[in-house]
């Protein structure tokens, strides 16, 4: 299939997703998304586990960020390292800002759950653009995708203040890359080695996702832990492969 067609393809799905979502009724936050299954309380903090298990993403994001100011990231494209470097802020910030929201669940502080995860989805969807398709591409599209993810949370949250919330956007932002990025592997290759790390970024968010789904049933069964705490835990450690991969990946 030439280069075009598969940029058409992509595009098509694009459209097809944003109608297929749009065409839905507006899909309101449910009030039962803030009771999670672990609410002990331990040394005076709300939530102890889920509020804990956000540490992860702090220290990957500051070593990330690190990674990346030093200019050690030689396992990337040279052009895309303010992308990289996003990246890995949205990671810092996604940790303060779920351990904010899980020491006092509510609508409020899920927009600043939410928030910084826009950061990474988009800085991690034009990073693999960039090392698939064109890095030129990926420059184009990286601020507007940001803009484009920062304004679905905003626009939810709007929503739910006005008494008729609405996701779908936000929904697209979330998981519209997920379809996207394992296509992007499968029909382009990329100058960078390595294409493992990637699948295991979007393997670890799919299994840290399954955990969020199953959050008291696996509360049940590990006691210690719950299921949003391990997706927490999961996660995060898709945002390390990431950080390997920005240390080990060559050039092919």
């Amino acid at each position: 299939m030439p280069t075009d067609n598969r940029l058409k393809l992509i595009l098509t799905i694009i459209v097809i997703a944003i109608i297929a979502v749009f065409s839905l009724d507006p899909i309101a936050q449910e009030p039962d998304y803030h009771n999670f299954a672990d609410q002990r309380r331990l040394i005076n903090i709300a939530n102890f586990f889920n509020v804990l298990s956000n540490l992860p993403f702090v220290i990957i994001g500051i070593l990330g960020m690190r990674l990346v100011g030093l200019r050690q990231a030689s396992g990337g494209l040279v052009e895309l390292q303010s992308i990289y470097l996003t990246f890995f802020v949205g990671v810092f910030l996604t940790g303060f800002g779920s351990a904010h929201y899980h020491y006092q669940p509510g609508n409020q502080s899920l927009f600043w759950d939410r928030l910084p995860m826009t950061l990474a989805f988009m800085s991690l969807f034009c990073a693999v653009v960039g090392e698939y398709i064109s890095t030129q591409l990926a420059s184009k599209l990286f601020i507007p995708l940001l803009i484009t993810g920062v304004t679905s949370v905003i626009y939810w949250y709007l929503t739910e203040l006005n008494g008729h919330g609405d996701l779908r956007a936000y929904a697209l932002v979330q998981f519209l890359p997920l379809v996207l990025i394992p296509l992007i592997l499968w029909q382009f290759d990329s100058r960078l080695n390595g294409d493992n790390y990637i699948w295991g970024v979007i393997g670890a968010y799919g299994i840290s996702k399954f955990m969020e789904l199953f959050d008291a049933q696996l509360y049940r069964i590990f006691g210690l832990l719950s299921g949003h705490s391990l997706k927490h835990l999961i996660a995060a450690f898709g945002t390390l492969i990431f950080y390997w991969a920005l240390q080990q990946r060559r050039l092919s």
